[in-house]
């Protein structure tokens, strides 16, 4: 399919901070900067991937621009409207085109509601079809994902996960929305079901025209399925590029690390592996300057000090390191 070039969403300096309370009255002492100033554009029809360390901020990140989360700073512009402050009313005509599938199939699913009242609770609230209709497309949607109708009458828990996650699938569908972020789509499900679950979302995207954000930790699974890739460190972006840029020629000392853990199907072919020094920091306590220097082999006095801006390398790839700027 060929990619547009509109702007189905742009995040501008986003910020999620989290208060941390201590003491008897419980008063706020920190943040947790879970997400710290992260700019990026979506557009329509493409997949952006998004990876990183379990604590990098994805999935608050995730769930922030759909407004699961309200911001602390930031703007959130979806088909160039800025919904980073409405409320829940006018929030509401938004939710029909901005829908998520979530990682767990299985907590992500009502126990109590049938599968058909799962993927029709979304049209009753929005109150846009009749009775009918509902059911037509509930049964056409379980088609979409590779399920029979007569799963329509049958509960979660008769369900494989793989299956429980075409029903989350078909769920997000139900709305015609135009952009869906995947919240580490396939990471509960066996290696034999991600790639099926993998192909159905492409399949779906072709059809449905749709854009997706797609967090995951798994590299290999987003080179996969990605257009383009962002990482993530402690909150921020460290680099943001095509995939080919990503994973051919990465820039940030982060990347080359990460890519160098995953392993190469090509025995004959050997890849040196980086490793990086102590543990993730604490988003409550992040490192001064550049959050990355406390771990990374090529940091230099100006990295502990002063901390790197997003700047563009070329080509559409963006890094956050002080090995690129003039300065240095």
């Amino acid at each position: 399919m060929e990619k547009q070039t509109d702007k189905v969403l742009e995040i501008k300096n986003l910020k999620k901070y989290f208060p941390v309370k201590g003491g008897v009255l419980q008063r706020t002492v920190g943040h947790v900067k879970a997400v710290d100033d992260v700019s990026f554009d979506v557009y329509a029809g493409e997949t952006l991937g998004i990876v990183g360390e379990s604590g990098s901020g994805k999935s608050t990140l995730g769930r922030t621009i759909l407004r699961l989360l309200d911001p602390t700073e930031g703007q959130i512009l979806f088909d160039g409207e800025d919904i980073s402050n409405i409320g829940n009313r006018k929030m509401r005509p938004y939710r029909k085109d901005m829908q998520m599938v979530f990682q767990d199939p299985f907590a992500s699913l009502n126990p109590r509601m049938s599968v058909g009242e799962i993927i029709e609770e979304p049209m009753l609230v929005q109150k846009t079809l009749t009775k009918k209709d509902r059911k037509d497309k509930v049964v056409d949607l379980l088609e979409k994902v590779g399920l029979t109708e007569e799963a329509r009458e049958k509960y979660p828990h008769e369900f494989s996960g793989g299956q429980r996650q075409r029903i989350g699938i078909a769920r997000a569908l139900s709305m015609n929305p135009k952009f869906i972020i995947g919240d580490e789509p396939v990471s509960a499900l066996d290696v034999s079901v991600q790639s099926q679950v993998l192909n159905l979302m492409e399949d779906l995207q072709d059809e449905f025209n749709l854009t997706y954000l797609f967090i995951a930790h798994d590299l290999s699974v987003v080179k996969h399925i990605s257009d383009r890739v962002g990482v993530m460190y402690l909150g921020r972006l460290a680099e943001l590029g095509p995939k080919s840029k990503i994973y051919d020629n990465p820039l940030h000392p982060y990347t080359r690390a990460l890519l160098s853990s995953v392993p190469v199907p090509d025995v004959e072919r050997k890849r040196e592996k980086i490793k990086l020094k102590g543990e993730l920091p604490s988003p409550s306590n992040p490192p001064t300057g550049c959050a990355f220097h406390t771990r990374c082999p090529e940091a230099h006095e100006r990295c502990k000090v002063e901390r790197p801006e997003l700047i563009h390398y070329g080509d559409g790839q963006y890094v956050s390191c002080h090995l690129y700027t003039e300065e240095s």
